[in-house]
């Protein structure tokens, strides 16, 4: 009795922190572009580009929400045959989502201005340090938050279930490919396609996909926790009843 009370705990504790995963990563985009657009004119080329302006609360304070999630969050312990566990993966990702939200991106150089200085990490490791800190948090952010989906939750998913991750999890690896191809050339050029990435912020979309397929996938392990929760329910209710 006590052990299938307990059960129904973690299998709550669960099913809140990936719902809560889920809403964070769906509503930042929205929130981010939607604020921009209202406040600033415009659209940002990027998410981390969001941290230049005064949106900046929204970004590193769902970010650091993410990263705290994702490291409190246990998952299961790791089976024969894995060579990493949730937590060790979750852990990493939680890291990387820290690093997202303090190291900031170089942002809109002005001529005028110059290079300024807005963040502490900035001021420690200089703007292209921290620039290239940002870029590696955000690629291993993504990478685990693929390697979750397409592993960890599709290893023992209902195969229905099982499609949604793969697909997040492809998403994610595919977004996260055309950032970096699109980023090369919105930097580097030539002017033809550098002048395509900038003008439909082909950027901000690919990095949009990525967080969306990420609130997916939670959202719907989220699902599949409440689903074993009612299961087990149901279960230590048909157990009380045939005691009696």
């Amino acid at each position: 009795m006590m052990q299938d009370i307990e059960r129904e705990e973690l299998l709550r504790s669960f099913y809140r922190v990936r719902q809560a995963l889920g809403l964070l990563g769906l509503m930042l985009p929205v929130l981010l572009i939607l604020g921009g657009a209202m406040s600033l004119g415009g659209v940002e080329p990027s998410i981390s580009d969001y941290y230049h302006t005064i949106l900046r609360d929204i970004f590193v304070g769902t970010m650091s929400a993410i990263g705290l999630f994702l490291i409190a969050y246990p998952g299961h312990r790791r089976r024969a045959g894995e060579r990493m566990s949730d937590d060790f993966v979750t852990t990493i990702a939680g890291v990387a989502a820290f690093g997202v939200a303090f190291f900031p991106n170089e942002g809109r150089f002005d001529p005028e201005a110059g290079e300024t200085i807005s963040a502490l990490t900035q001021a420690v490791l200089g703007n292209r340090a921290a620039a290239l800190a940002h870029y590696a948090s955000a690629t291993v952010f993504l990478l685990a938050l693929a390697y979750i989906c397409l592993v960890k939750f599709a290893r023992t998913a209902r195969p229905m279930r099982r499609r949604v991750y793969r697909v997040c999890g492809w998403t994610i690896l595919a977004a996260t490919v055309g950032v970096v191809i699109a980023s090369v050339f919105k930097i580097a050029g030539p002017d033809g396609p550098q002048a395509v990435v900038i003008r439909f912020q082909i950027v901000l979309w690919l990095e949009v996909a990525a967080v969306w397929a990420f609130s997916i996938a939670w959202l719907t392990k989220g699902r599949a926790d409440l689903t074993l929760l009612s299961m087990a329910q149901g279960m230590a209710g048909q157990g009380r009843s045939s005691v009696k």
